[in-house]
């Protein structure tokens, strides 16, 4: 059995969560997520518990599906409660991020701005001109955004100038020495 998987997943008093033949649906005050469930997983809610367990114990592919299956559960149920938030920093002369509205203008050192459209259920937010924060319910969609974003500039390795999660720890090379 799955260390993780065997773990209870907490709901808090703001998640309902409704559990059907193969589907269950979270919903809570940032938003509502659902979750298709395979053969084999099975999911019970006992008072303001879920417990995830796997029909046969001896299938490999299921005992895999365990843990993750309770993982995709909890960050469900973590996500319409409180979210999730990446924070991000532009590092560089002249580079930085203005809030339009729901979406981020970039300013990244190329001859034209790039404007970056906030899709359905993330909320961008510029908290310095060279700090932003992405936030959403579903923790997926927040770090594919955030990848997203920072694949816009990533970090070059001489001087560490681009877009980086906040505390990454960019490498930075030599560079070349001249001749003496």
């Amino acid at each position: 059995m799955s260390r993780i998987g065997k773990l209870p997943v907490e709901i808090p008093g703001t998640v309902t969560v409704n559990i059907t033949d193969s589907n269950i649906n979270v919903k809570g005050p940032l938003g509502e997520d659902s979750l298709n469930l395979l053969n084999g997983v099975n999911v019970a809610k006992e008072a303001n518990v879920l417990n995830v367990m796997v029909s046969d114990a001896e299938n490999k592919q299921l005992r895999a599906y365990h843990g993750l299956f309770r993982t995709l559960i909890n960050n469900m149920v973590v996500g319409v409660s409180t979210g999730f938030v990446k924070e991000l920093e532009i590092i560089g002369v002249g580079y930085r991020a203005i809030q339009q509205g729901a979406d981020i203008q970039f300013q990244l050192g190329y001859s034209h701005h790039i404007i970056f459209k906030a899709p359905a259920g993330i909320t961008l937010e510029v908290t310095e001109p060279t700090k932003f924060k992405v936030k959403g319910f579903n923790k997926e969609l927040v770090g594919q955004i955030a990848a997203n974003i920072r694949k816009l500039r990533p970090p070059e390795p001489y001087k560490g100038k681009g877009i980086r999660y906040k505390n990454e720890n960019v490498r930075k090379k030599a560079g070349k020495t001249g001749k003496k």
